[in-house]
Formats: C-alpha cells, structure tokens, sequence
C-alpha cells in the first residue's frame, strides 16, 4: 500500500504556507528548495523545527512546502503553525504536546493600518494650542 500523505495549512502575519508531508527519511522542501538553501537565519530553521522536535518525529517525514507572502520571519513561523497543526491531526498525544507549547494556536497579530489624519498607525501629528 502507498504511503498516505497529509495536507495542512498554516498561517503567520501576512504569509501562508501549505505543507505536504508523507513517512519517509526527513527531508525538508521549501518552494523547490532545501531549507538550508532557502531560510539564511538559523533562528528561522530552530522555528521549523521545534513541532518536530518536541512529539520526537524528526526525521520521520518528508514535507513538501509551498510557502507564499510576508517575509522569512512571518513565513517560518506560517510553517511551524503548518507542521504543527499536520502533527496534532496525526495523534491526539502529539496534540497536547503542542497545545501545551502554544504551537497550535495561530498567532493573529498583523501589522495595524495606517489611519487618516495621522503620520501612522500609533504616531500622531504633534500637538500645538496656539
């Protein structure tokens, strides 16, 4: 029997990322590219890898990315909301593991809009009473 493979979809900031993943040897494709070759920031690649880390399913998968939007950072973190969400959905234990960690949880900051009358989202003109 073939090998079943597995669908997930995360989110961060403005960046989507969709992962395929199915058993195999552990190897790591982000848009065609290794994750070595695509994320230059080592703190991206710890990202990644703490879901797999923390249920011991390293090297267990072979995960295809299609990673779209937002910068590397805000992508990083799209995917281990991804690979998180493919590992609770493969056993409940793994679930509570990564509920725990706070990995499940999308993180719904975004950055605040520009509002009129105003140089930016916080910043304000300054004030004068004269």
């Amino acid at each position: 029997m073939a090998a079943k493979t597995q669908h997930a979809v995360g989110k961060r900031k403005c960046a989507i990322a969709r992962i395929w993943a199915k058993p195999g040897k552990g190897s790591i494709k982000i848009n065609k590219r290794t994750m070595d070759e695509y994320l230059i920031r080592d703190t991206s690649k710890m990202v990644i890898m703490q879901p797999l880390e923390l249920t011991q399913e390293v090297g267990k998968w072979d995960i295809n990315i299609n990673v779209i939007g937002g910068g590397l950072s805000g992508q990083a973190g799209a995917i281990r909301h991804a690979i998180s969400r493919l590992l609770a959905n493969q056993n409940p234990e793994h679930r509570t593991v990564l509920k725990k960690a706070g990995l499940i949880t999308r993180d719904s900051r975004k950055k605040e809009r520009k509002l009129p009358g105003q140089p930016g989202a916080r910043k304000k003109f300054q004030f004068s009473k004269r």
